[in-house]
């Protein structure tokens, strides 16, 4: 079962970290099709936030396909996301690099720049090298038209 973790610094809405820590484990492989998302009260009991933020997150990740609520059962995983496995070899060696990158002085911040400075050269435009956008990237505006 996932552990949500709220951090109030980021000036991220809380309803928001906990989808992108929802869609985190599916592309993770830590969540699954048919797994079982902790009740409001359980998060609300392990993060002090309100329960109606942890219901504004859930209808959220309902309305976009990925978790279903089953009145008087709880909310579940309808489908997955990714395909890095959080036992992958990739994050072995992401790992790897960002212990080498703590060793050297960088702090989380500059990591974090860093990394993204790469992934936006990597995936320029939204694109992958083959020309297929990742799902951050996918719409162009605010409308949802593809690209």
């Amino acid at each position: 079962m996932v552990e949500f973790r709220i951090d109030r610094r980021t000036g991220v809405a809380t309803y928001v970290q906990i989808v992108q820590q929802t869609k985190q484990a599916l592309r993770l492989g830590l969540l699954e099709p048919g797994d079982k998302l902790p009740t409001a009260r359980e998060v609300v009991e392990a993060t002090a936030i309100n329960p109606n933020t942890v219901l504004k997150a859930y209808r959220e990740l309902e309305r976009e396909g990925l978790v279903e609520a089953r009145r008087g059962l709880g909310t579940f995983v309808r489908r997955s996301l990714g395909a890095a496995p959080a036992d992958s070899p990739l994050r072995a060696e992401l790992s790897d690099w960002a212990a080498r990158a703590h060793a050297a002085g960088l702090d989380r911040d500059d990591v974090a720049a860093l990394f993204a400075s790469v992934l936006d050269e990597q995936f320029h435009n939204g694109q992958f090298g083959d020309g297929r956008f990742h799902d951050e990237q996918r719409f162009n505006n605010t409308k949802g038209e593809q690209a």
